[in-house]
């Protein structure tokens, strides 16, 4: 498909007059903080234009589950405490990927690097089925909009559907090697990009199809617009773009100086959908009117700036976004990256707010909803609540004994669920003393 338009803004960013936000007194300042590492952030979106439905079939998957209780160290390079409250052992290898139902919040879905995965019940770990079938690394899983339907997808590129109440498949579709794979926020239509530069778009389940070719890399990243009829998706090649989701095309192109320098690693939208944030191994975090498809801001840390004459391909391999997300109550965007820093920046004002300096690489972000407090999940195995507007560590949960690879939060964010490299998914119940 070819680009109707390209759109951006040089990086030396035009100011945010036409974008409001609420108003904030704080002074911005910059706090480091010792404790530990970084922690990731995640995804949802919409899609209106559609009207698809579903079907059932009936198979019978395993119901057996496991659940570990904490309260005991592990044996590991992480040794200590483990504030988990229910652990989930069935994996066999490192477990890359891990969602929540969206309606109820009460099953998880889990895939790995043994090529399984697992529905299982958040409250004692009970194995509710496996999404059998796959011959590679289970990379992504996740529920569709009303829990009925969940779908993983390997690296291999070959995707599954499953009905949840009857624990049956009924779907499923090989496509590329797989980079990205996210269900419509309310429909159920699955998208998913892949190595060749495609992004797909599939009704569910009977099937129907529909491509948007990128350009020849892969499409690494990529996000529904919350109307539902766009999606935003990035490249390898530091290109992004718009896309109309029911024409085909796109609306705008971000290339050259207007996109990044380097793959991008994640991308992310505001609660309305006016604004983009994109990151990328160049270690900037690109601000993009959705409307517009022009960029309104560039944020780099300071940290990564002040370093001096770093070639590309050595700043590339030293540092990167890894995780972005905007705070849904104040104009706040944080910026998690591959160094351990957790970049908060003021969005009206285009600068930093605060910076907190994790001790090993931020693998996900997550803002929760309707405050201002970031989580973070890290290589140090350990999740991290911050305060956004003071740039303070709130509290930590600890009981990996490797790397966390992914994490969720439940909507009233009660629960974190994380995975990781110790081949293990944990659910920790949050207490906060200031809600």
């Amino acid at each position: 498909m070819e680009s109707e338009s390209e759109s951006g803004a040089a990086a030396d960013t035009p100011p945010l007059e036409t974008l409001s936000f609420h108003g904030d007194e704080e002074i911005i300042e910059v706090v480091e903080l010792d404790p530990g590492p970084p922690d990731p952030d995640d995804l949802a979106q919409e899609m209106e234009d559609v009207d698809f439905e579903e079907e059932e079939e009936e198979e019978e998957g395993n119901e057996e589950g496991w659940v570990l209780e904490p309260q005991e160290g592990v044996v590991g390079s992480m040794e200590g405490p483990d504030d988990s409250e229910v652990t989930f052992a069935l994996h066999s290898a490192s477990v890359f990927c891990v969602s929540l139902d969206p309606k109820t919040n009460t099953l998880a879905v889990t895939g790995g690097e043994d090529d399984k995965a697992f529905v299982w019940r958040l409250s004692d770990g009970e194995l509710l089925f496996e999404c059998a079938g796959h011959k590679d690394s289970v990379t992504c899983a996740g529920f569709s909009h009303d829990s009925t339907l969940v779908a993983t997808g390997d690296m291999s590129g070959l995707l599954k559907v499953w009905q949840v109440d009857t624990k049956e498949e009924v779907w499923s579709f090989e496509a590329g090697d797989l980079e990205w794979m996210e269900w419509h926020p309310r429909a159920p239509v699955l998208l998913a990009g892949t190595a060749d530069g495609n992004t797909w778009m599939w009704k569910v389940p009977n099937g129907d199809c529909k491509t948007f070719q990128g350009p020849n890399c892969p499409a690494t990243c990529g996000r529904v617009l919350p109307d539902g009829k766009r999606a935003v998706v990035g490249y390898e090649d530091g290109t992004i773009r718009i896309w109309d989701l029911k024409q085909g095309n796109p609306i705008h192109v971000l290339k050259g100086t207007e996109g990044h320098q380097g793959p991008l690693t994640c991308v992310a939208t505001n609660q309305d959908g006016s604004l983009i944030l994109t990151g990328s191994v160049d270690c900037q975090a690109k601000l993009v009117s959705a409307t517009t498809g022009k960029v309104v801001g560039v944020f780099r840390p300071e940290t990564v700036a002040s370093q001096p004459n770093l070639g590309e391909g050595e700043e590339s391999e030293s540092n990167s976004v890894e995780s972005l997300g905007f705070c849904s109550v104040m104009p706040l965007a944080a910026v998690g990256y591959l160094d351990g820093t957790l970049a908060i920046y003021d969005l009206s004002t285009q600068t930093l707010r605060h910076q907190c300096q994790h001790q090993s690489g931020i693998v996900q972000l997550l803002w929760e909803a309707g405050t201002a407090v970031v989580y973070t999940c890290s290589l140090d195995g350990i999740v991290r609540l911050w305060d956004a507007r003071t740039g303070r560590l709130l509290t930590d949960y600890r009981g990996h004994t490797a790397e966390i690879l992914d994490f969720a939060l439940s909507k009233d964010a009660s629960l974190v669920v994380t995975t990781s490299g110790d081949h293990k998914a944990k659910v920790f119940c949050v207490q906060r003393p200031d809600r």
